[in-house]
């Protein structure tokens, strides 16, 4: 029974109904701390515009920490796929940091390269799996959520204040100035949400 329990693999269920926002979150591979360097934060923000952009959806918040990231959106189509804004995300950013890895002879590199099979490596950034999805239906709770993801780094003792960490969406709704390589947030979405 061990053995049967140890290749479960999580299963997220992935609600795709319009007019919902989402609060996405997804670590990286054994919940290290991989998002511990600049460059490697700066192409996920380039990640998720692109991403973002070209599946149909408007950013709503963010966070990133140093094994995870929050991500709330919103579909701006009908034809909107959660796994789909996922995979653009994590792939084209695994590729990206794999390679300025190599660049820069980073000596986390090899315990990231993973054996599929016999004569098969993969360079494994993320954790597996599609993370946690959450459907938010409300206003009232889209504001919960927002606030939630901001006070992550302080809940986290990273900081004493949201203004203290750069990699968030706080300073697109609080401050006069938005600090370069963090994604473009498109707001609250308007209207109701359904």
């Amino acid at each position: 029974m061990a053995d049967v329990r140890r290749f479960r693999r999580k299963r997220v269920k992935h609600f795709n109904h319009p007019g919902h926002a989402h609060e996405l979150t997804f670590s990286c591979y054994h919940r290290w701390p991989l998002l511990d360097h600049d460059e490697t934060r700066f192409k996920l923000s380039t990640a998720i515009d692109r991403a973002v952009a070209g599946h149909g959806f408007d950013l709503i918040a963010f966070v990133y920490m140093p094994e995870h990231v929050h991500l709330i959106v919103f579909p701006n189509r009908s034809d909107t796929d959660i796994a789909d804004l996922l995979y653009a995300i994590k792939r084209p950013h695994a590729y990206r940091v794999k390679k300025w890895m190599i660049e820069n002879r980073d000596p986390r590199l090899p315990n990231l390269m993973i054996r599929e099979r016999p004569g098969k490596t993969t360079f494994r950034f993320w954790q597996e799996g599609p993370g946690y999805d959450r459907s938010i239906d409300s206003a009232t709770t889209l504001h919960r959520m927002i606030d939630y993801v901001h006070a992550n780094p302080i809940r986290r003792h990273l900081c004493h204040s949201p203004d203290q960490w750069r990699w968030s969406s706080w300073h697109h709704y609080e401050a006069e100035r938005v600090p370069d390589g963090l994604p473009t947030v498109h707001g609250l979405p308007e209207g109701e949400l359904i």
